[in-house]
């Protein structure tokens, strides 16, 4: 399937074709465009700085591969690559995914050119790993990356990486960590030879939560959030940054507003060179995976989100990063709802949110309101109590029937429910608090099952 492409001025015309169909079922399975040729390439050129593109793309194949929480025998390497108007992203998920790992190679990294736009996911097998590992820092390493692999041309010879699944587990990561991201502001930023000294005593194994807190060039560690720390939940789970630190020349820590008493949350560590940044992204505990953190959910649940994304969908375009503002303007929709929006297509993994640059990206997947609903178990069981009328609206406290069970849903947040009791709203509103904000926002729905 193909489809025309025009830009303006000059009206130059050119035919994408699609060499075959997106598909999700327990996984998903990526066709995105790239050009009319038998084998079309959305990137190919040399990497500049090769040693440290090849150190970051092993930490996020390792990221890849590891289970932090409950270690298990790796499974896959398959990391997500994006090319976009000026870089290139490599992303990926630990196995318990409560890490997300990205690799960004800015402009100044590459020597080619973009000749698409476009997101593939490979395998990154033992052969490619060995070649990796010895690449120097003037050795050539040249990178093409099409929609069906990733070729990777080293002083070894050609390796070619075919296209892989991605785990659908992943979309809901992806999302979360935009939403979660979305809300951080960087809190420290230290140079290399302290990051050296800070990361090498941090024990390997540990999964305590700590708290780092600016003091003076370095940072210290405390066992309690005060204003201005970061949260650092299982230090281990920070090994994959340690053999960027030859390469990196800065450690910019990322994090959310707490106070005295916050519990923990998610956190962003970033070593940057000149050419190149790569990121671990923490969950808020080591055993808690981003794909059950519930914090897309507030901005789903309203009855125009999923008209709302596909609007802003057609307007998305490939700068660096997503505008906000402008999209608002462009598409008549206030900012809120343009961020609502864009949580809805993060949910199919469409766009992600960059610490550093304080803005969203895009990516190439397919995306469908059915797919966000199938990522989202609590927002279909709310949908189910709100189109089954089991919810009985109250000017502070509500009541929801759910199977045998009645709950009371304190100002559309709080209930009585399990769910409630164990994660205290830490981990996104239950269904019942979502059937009560559906049916207050006056959504429609068709009959469906209800169960408990």
């Amino acid at each position: 399937m193909s489809y025309p492409f025009s830009t303006v001025p000059g009206m130059v015309s050119a035919a994408y074709s699609y060499l075959g169909s997106s598909a999700l079922d327990d996984r998903l399975t990526l066709q995105t465009s790239g050009g009319p040729a038998a084998h079309p390439r959305f990137f190919a050129g040399f990497l500049t700085d090769p040693g440290a593109a090849a150190t970051g793309l092993l930490a996020v194949a390792e990221v890849a591969r590891t289970r932090y929480f409950r270690p298990l025998p790796p499974a896959s390497l398959d990391p997500v690559v994006t090319a976009g108007s000026d870089r290139l992203r490599f992303e990926s998920f630990s196995g318990c995914c409560g890490v997300y790992a990205r690799m960004d190679v800015l402009p100044g990294g590459l020597d080619g050119e973009i000749l698409a736009h476009g997101t593939t996911n490979v395998d990154v097998n033992l052969p490619l790993q060995r070649a990796l590992t010895r690449v120097g820092r003037t050795d050539p390493m040249h990178v093409a990356v099409g929609p069906d692999d990733l070729t990777v041309t080293t002083f070894d010879g050609e390796l070619v990486e075919r296209k892989v699944p991605l785990p659908s587990r992943w979309l809901r990561g992806f999302a979360e960590a935009q939403v979660l991201t979305s809300r951080f502001d960087a809190r420290a930023e230290i140079g290399v030879a302290e990051a050296r000294m800070l990361l090498n005593r941090l024990p390997a194994n540990d999964k305590s939560v700590l708290w780092a807190v600016p003091a003076g060039r370095s940072l210290r560690f405390t066992s309690r959030p005060v204003p201005g720390a970061v949260c650092l939940p299982g230090a281990g789970r920070l090994a994959a940054l340690k053999p960027f630190l030859r390469y990196g020349v800065r450690l910019t820590v990322h994090g959310p507003a707490v106070a005295a008493g916050s519990g923990p949350v998610a956190s962003t560590w970033e070593l940057s060179s000149p050419t190149l940044r790569l990121s671990l992204t923490l969950s808020p505990e080591p055993y808690r995976g981003f794909s059950g953190e519930g914090a897309v959910l507030d901005a789903l649940v309203s009855d125009e989100a999923a008209d709302d994304a596909d609007l802003v969908s057609a307007l998305l375009s490939w700068d660096p990063t997503i505008d906000v503002d402008a999209l608002a303007v462009s598409s008549g929709l206030g900012a809120a709802r343009v961020r609502d929006a864009l949580t809805q297509l993060g949910t199919a993994g469409r766009v992600g949110y960059d610490v550093a640059e304080a803005g969203y990206f895009h990516r190439t997947l397919p995306y469908s309101a059915e797919v966000v609903e199938k990522m989202n178990p609590r927002l279909a069981g709310a949908r189910a109590l709100a189109a089954a009328g089991a919810v009985t609206d109250g000017p502070e406290v509500s009541v929801v029937r759910s199977g045998d069970e009645i709950y009371h849903v304190r100002d559309a947040t709080s209930c009585t429910c399990p769910w409630w009791a164990k994660y205290r709203g830490e981990r996104g509103p239950c269904k019942h608090a979502l059937a009560v904000r559906l049916v207050r926002s006056g959504a429609v729905f068709e009959a469906a099952e209800v169960t408990a």
